[in-house]
């Protein structure tokens, strides 16, 4: 018998949008070479293995792969996980469930819109990249950047480097020269790179952003919640839309014809961040994966 695994629109639209994910429930038989190939086999930005059916200190424990490497936390995982957990695996969880990732334990809240929510860790920066360089690897030129803000290396499980630029246009043009990543990459610990926009794609979106991991084999990335959570302490910590507590829509995925919306409720206090990431996760399939054991 095989091990069984389910694939997920994440942050979708409607069916065939959003960010696909696969999610494998994990018996003793896979090892983590083999989890690594699964992986690469379904080819999708993360595949997570859900390791235990049974909840254990901070929640069901959750391993997520990249087609390259495993990574500590992801934010279409968690709810595209939470997800398959809710409606197909466990019976009377109630409202929140808690996945338990490297980083920690990660509620999971569902909602009566259907959406699903997502808190993140307290977020951590540092500001003081430069415009040219970050300008230069991503085809632009110096004006293409929005000085109002920085450039800014950002966590909350997983580093992303955010990018303000000025115009929809520009993001639209925005490209990474490999050459020039690969240069760049060894030089910061926030190696992923969101850019973006404050206008959206559509009438009831605020944001556009575009997602780039390629170390990670994700040349661009259709929907991600892990970046638009750092994008949230961001907008917070430097006063992007002059508000202490904010409730937008972020669209991506649109260049690369995977159209996905990120909802973010986030507020600062005190110095404290509460950051929250929804959307919605829709069913395309499931199976039974053979393993080599």
């Amino acid at each position: 018998m095989g091990a069984r695994f389910y694939i997920t629109d994440v942050f979708a639209t409607k069916m065939y949008s959003g960010n696909q994910l696969a999610t494998v429930l994990h018996d003793d038989r896979i090892p983590d070479e083999e989890m690594q190939s699964i992986a690469a086999e379904f080819g999708f930005s993360e595949t997570t293995f859900v390791m235990s059916q049974s909840p254990g200190e901070g929640g069901y424990p959750v391993r997520v792969f990249t087609p390259k490497a495993e990574i500590p936390f992801a934010g279409h995982p968690t709810l595209g996980t939470a997800h398959v957990l809710r409606e197909h695996v466990l019976d009377d969880i109630g409202d929140t469930i808690r996945l338990r990732f490297e980083v920690g334990s990660i509620p999971v809240r569902s909602s009566d819109s259907g959406a699903l929510w997502m808190q993140q860790n307290q977020p951590e920066f540092e500001d003081g990249a430069d415009p040219q360089t970050i300008a230069s690897m991503l085809g632009l030129n110096g004006d293409d950047m929005d000085p109002r803000w920085p450039i800014s290396q950002v966590t909350t499980g997983l580093p992303f480097t955010i990018v303000p630029l000025r115009s929809a246009d520009a993001l639209r043009r925005a490209q990474v020269a490999s050459s020039a990543y690969e240069r760049w990459i060894d030089t910061v610990w926030a190696k992923g790179i969101l850019a973006f926009h404050l206008s959206g794609r559509t009438q009831e979106q605020d944001i556009t952003a575009r997602v780039f991991v390629p170390y990670l084999g994700v040349p661009e990335d259709p929907a991600t919640g892990s970046a638009n959570g750092c994008l949230a302490g961001y907008i917070l910590r430097h006063n992007v839309l002059g508000a202490a507590d904010i409730d937008v829509r972020v669209g991506q995925g649109y260049e690369i014809a995977r159209p996905s919306e990120i909802l973010i409720r986030a507020s600062l206090s005190e110095n404290t961040y509460r950051i929250e990431v929804g959307g919605r996760v829709i069913d395309v399939a499931s199976g039974l994966l053979n393993v080599t054991a």
